[in-house]
């Protein structure tokens, strides 16, 4: 009975899991639907901007040429930093290849396969709180930030 409720649990606990995965599709639906919202929003803050200053639709456009402008300003910044971290990616990498090769020239070959093993468990106990820590900070959905 206790192997039955275990396996059980088991199979539970896994299903759970393989449903939380995401596909590129899913990634690529969701970061369309949130650009929709995106432009719906600043459309509605537009709207709202005309209301509140009485805008003519000559600064209305001018308004909204201005919005994209500064937009297309920030994307391209953003790849540029983007560019930028995955250069001091790179770089890093080869620092640590380099380690890596130092090391065992250095240490004898049980040495050097404590010493990474060592670094793979310290690695992965990192993982592990930086992923306990983004859980942490997720905001619950309590329905509040519908409230109005």
């Amino acid at each position: 009975m206790k192997k039955l409720v275990l396996a059980i649990a088991l199979i539970g606990m896994g299903s759970f899991a393989m449903a939380q995965q995401t596909t590129p599709q899913d990634r690529q639906a969701r970061a369309a639907d949130m650009k929709q919202r995106m432009d719906q929003k600043q459309q509605e803050r537009l709207d709202q901007m005309q209301k509140d200053l009485n805008l003519n639709q000559a600064q209305v456009a001018k308004i909204k040429a201005l919005q994209d402008q500064r937009r297309a300003e920030m994307k391209a910044e953003f790849e540029k930093n983007k560019m930028d971290r995955q250069t001091r990616m790179q770089e890093m990498m080869a620092k640590k290849t380099q380690m890596d090769a130092d090391m065992k020239n250095i240490l004898t070959p049980e040495q050097y396969d404590k010493w990474q093993a060592d670094r793979k468990a310290k690695a992965e106990k990192m993982r592990m709180a930086m992923k306990e820590r983004k859980m942490m900070k997720k905001p619950m959905n309590t329905g509040a930030a519908d409230v109005k």
